[in-house]
């Protein structure tokens, strides 16, 4: 048995609910970095894509950039190889390098073809098109030796994004699906962290807003609470007494980077919520952890 249908009148709270956010962003570019559950379950697949070709209907302009980690993680042991991070970021020789291509590649196709199932109007790319992603080799120092510099092979640190692309494809009704890898001065390929891509494409196209979708609640305490409003000197104080450690580090730098230059906000939201981006976008609640400079 279909579940039930909302009634007329629950459509028209609903909208009416909605309309002033509607109304504040309409015109507006949100970045989102999507991840995680969101990107495996089917269900939370079609309605991430549902819910980006929904704001582009109502007026914004949602830019995507999306991770692949756990496919990269399995393509990886398929060739008989073992995935390696450091301070959350995967080290990158070349073989790795044609896997992490090759695996971005399907998943930005398929998350165009689900965007457009819903009524968007996507368009797949790497910041290797027009060369508007230019990066150079990260280095890293070690933690355990500041002296020394550890290498993590082909992964990248973004120099420079150009958004002349992003914007002629805004003006023309296009969603941009961005894959993180960059280009090099000799055109070699670099794998750059998805949230970085994310919180540095919010800088360059004057978003007002980041939302990074992950596979928890938001930013946690040490009790597992969640934190549902930080200041950047609220987050400082997390990093460096360990409470923010791993894979966040690179989510929750980039979304400082971002409201720190002038983003209005960045929110770290729950990716296993159905319809999240929806209710992060189009309610007071919200799904997660918000950033705000001070």
């Amino acid at each position: 048995m279909p579940p039930p249908q909302p009634s007329s009148q629950d459509k028209a709270k609903i909208l009416a609910e909605a309309l002033p956010y509607i109304q504040r962003f309409h015109g507006k570019t949100i970045v989102i970095k999507y991840g995680g559950n969101a990107m495996t379950e089917e269900n939370l697949k079609k309605c991430f894509a549902h819910d980006v070709a929904l704001l582009k209907v109502v007026g914004m302009n949602p830019v995507i950039v999306h991770g692949g980690g756990p496919q990269i993680n399995n393509m990886l042991k398929r060739v008989g190889k073992q995935g390696a991070f450091i301070q959350g970021m995967r080290v990158t020789d070349a073989e790795t390098m044609d896997v992490v291509e090759m695996v971005l590649g399907l998943i930005n196709k398929e998350i165009v073809n689900l965007i457009n199932q819903h009524g968007g109007r996507a368009v797949g790319l790497t910041g290797k098109d027009g060369s508007f992603i230019r990066a150079k080799k990260m280095l890293m120092r070690d933690k355990e030796k500041a002296h020394e510099w550890v290498d993590l092979g082909q992964v990248g640190e973004i120099e420079d994004i150009d958004p002349a692309l992003i914007e002629l494809l805004e003006t023309r009704n296009f969603i941009p699906v961005i894959a993180p890898v960059g280009v090099g001065s000799r055109g070699e390929s670099y794998n750059i962290n998805a949230d970085l891509v994310a919180g540095e494409l919010a800088l360059v196209l004057n978003a007002e807003k980041l939302i990074l979708l992950t596979n928890t609640p938001g930013v946690l305490d040490r009790e597992g609470n969640l934190l549902t409003g930080l200041t950047a000197q609220g987050v400082d104080e997390l990093i460096a007494d360990g409470t923010i450690s791993g894979g966040m580090i690179p989510k929750i730098s980039s979304a400082l980077d971002a409201v720190k230059s002038g983003v209005k906000s960045c929110h770290i939201i729950d990716g296993r919520v159905e319809h999240g981006l929806l209710l992060e976008v189009l309610t007071d609640e919200g799904v997660g952890t918000l950033i705000k400079a001070n």
